[in-house]
């Protein structure tokens, strides 16, 4: 695969005339964004599916059935996951900004696709695939976020009348052709809830002639429903007009379906592609949705405000009936409070009698306690006196032991410090004797070697003579 880092990131690079040109396509924009908003670029790399699953797939082929079996639709984000119904202004989800949600499958591998650096054959390989129509919508989002503005119309001039539906809304509910899909790539910047690179003003007005000089063909489905449509129509307000008004003859300058045909034309003429169209609904829908969240909360106020009167008038209810069952307690009170007097002393007296038991019976209990310690203090005492006793006799016993056994082996050195010296002495009077005895062997020696040498002469001298 080509690797295109060199070249400008603003560079606008003109297609040259086909069948000429290389295989190596030029990238527009930002070289590492692919151009994409900042917070869905975020949140495709953050994604386990694009960190885990797609980047085992390494080649062009293995995405491109991973875009066959996965994709659904072409949304940025999933279904559900992006909440923007409170929210206004800069906010609202519409210009790209604002919280973010789960990113779609579809923008994912489209990313990837940017990843594998794809050469121009293989881009019209997916843009001309003929088993999914997804694989084809991804090709030519790959074109509108990389390629130059200026080749933008070169590359969809062959397909602006395609018919191939496919419906590119998370959920379902938004079905359109290829061809309108392009036209609303290329006239308008918004695309749910992103937004497309910006083309220049200069190539915008020249994308704008082209296709007003090349109006979108109709198919002949959608021109017979729309007529049958206008005639039904027609024929329900001509009935409610007759049923209210006198009969008339129509006016030869303006007939109903006349003016029914011609309305239609100019709201298809303003409102461009069936896209335009979709957002209606969908914004009427919205408009409805919040309508009925408005008046549930209405019926929930007016049901909360019943149910506070109804709890209030049960609670006075039931205070007043308090109020009565205490009154008719204190009087029951009183009542038993002045026949049970005599009662009550009595209770007093007995209670104090026992309290009196209590307490001396506690006393009582106190001394006793009181001896037993004592006498526990006192055994513990002369304890600890004998132990002290035993540890101190013990004490001068292993001491006197210590003495002895001292004393028995200092004596014991002694000898044998005058042992080892008796040896010492009886070594040295041995070592003498050898001294004197070699030394006088040595004399002896010397003499008889001296004997023998006179002995030697004297032969000598006699010989001589």
């Amino acid at each position: 695969m080509a690797n295109v880092g060199n070249q400008l990131p603003t560079q606008a690079v003109s297609k040259p005339a086909p069948g000429k040109h290389g295989n190596v396509l030029p990238l527009w924009g930002n070289e590492k964004t692919m151009n994409l908003n900042p917070m869905i670029l975020t949140n495709v790399l953050s994604s386990p599916y694009f960190k885990v699953q797609l980047y085992e797939l390494k080649t062009y082929h293995e995405v491109v059935d991973e875009i066959y079996f996965k994709v659904t639709h072409v949304e940025p984000w999933e279904k559900g996951s992006r909440k923007t119904a409170g929210q206004t202004g800069m906010c609202g989800g519409v210009r790209g900004v604002g919280t973010g949600g789960i990113v779609s499958t579809a923008f994912c591998l489209l990313y990837k696709l940017f990843t594998l650096k794809l050469t121009r054959k293989q881009l019209m390989g997916l843009i001309t695939h003929t088993d999914s129509p997804y694989i084809r919508a991804l090709g030519f989002m790959y074109i509108r976020y990389t390629q130059p503005p200026a080749d933008l119309i070169d590359w969809y001039d062959g397909f602006l009348d395609d018919e191939e539906e496919l419906d590119v809304k998370a959920g379902g509910g938004c079905v359109m052709t290829v061809g309108e899909m392009l036209r609303s790539f290329l006239t308008k910047l918004e695309w749910f809830s992103t937004l497309f690179p910006r083309i220049p003003v200069p190539v915008q007005k020249i994308i704008d002639q082209q296709m007003k000089a090349r109006p979108r063909k109709v198919a002949q489905k959608e021109t017979q429903e729309e007529d049958a449509a206008a005639c039904t129509e027609a024929g329900r307000q001509g009935e409610r007009r007759r049923s209210r008004t006198p009969r008339r003859t129509p006016s030869p300058r303006r007939s109903p379906k006349r003016s029914r045909s011609r309305s239609h034309h100019r709201e298809k003429e303003r409102h461009g592609p069936s896209f335009d169209r979709e957002l209606e609904r969908e914004r009427d829908r919205q408009r409805k949705e919040r309508e009925g969240r408005d008046r549930d909360r209405d019926r929930g106020d007016r049901g909360d405000r019943e149910r506070r009167r109804s709890r209030s008038t049960d609670r006075n209810r039931e205070r007043r009936r308090s109020r009565s069952g205490s009154r008719d307690r204190k009087s029951e009170r009183r009542d038993k409070e002045r026949d049970g007097g005599d009662d009550k002393s009595r209770r007093k007296d007995r209670e104090h009698h026992k309290d009196r038991g209590s307490e001396r019976e506690r006393s009582r209990d106190k001394k006793s306690r009181g001896e037993t310690d004592d006498r526990r203090h006192k055994d513990d005492r002369e304890r600890h006196r004998e132990e002290r006793k035993s540890k101190r006799s013990s004490r001068s016993r292993s001491r006197e032991r210590r003495h002895k056994s001292g004393g028995e082996e200092k004596s014991r050195r002694r000898e044998r410090s005058h042992s080892r010296e008796r040896d010492r002495e009886r070594d040295g009077e041995q070592r003498s004797h050898k001294r004197s005895r070699s030394k006088e062997r040595s004399h002896h020696q010397r003499e008889s070697s001296n004997d023998h040498s006179k002995h030697s002469e004297r032969r000598r001298s006699h010989s001589t003579e």
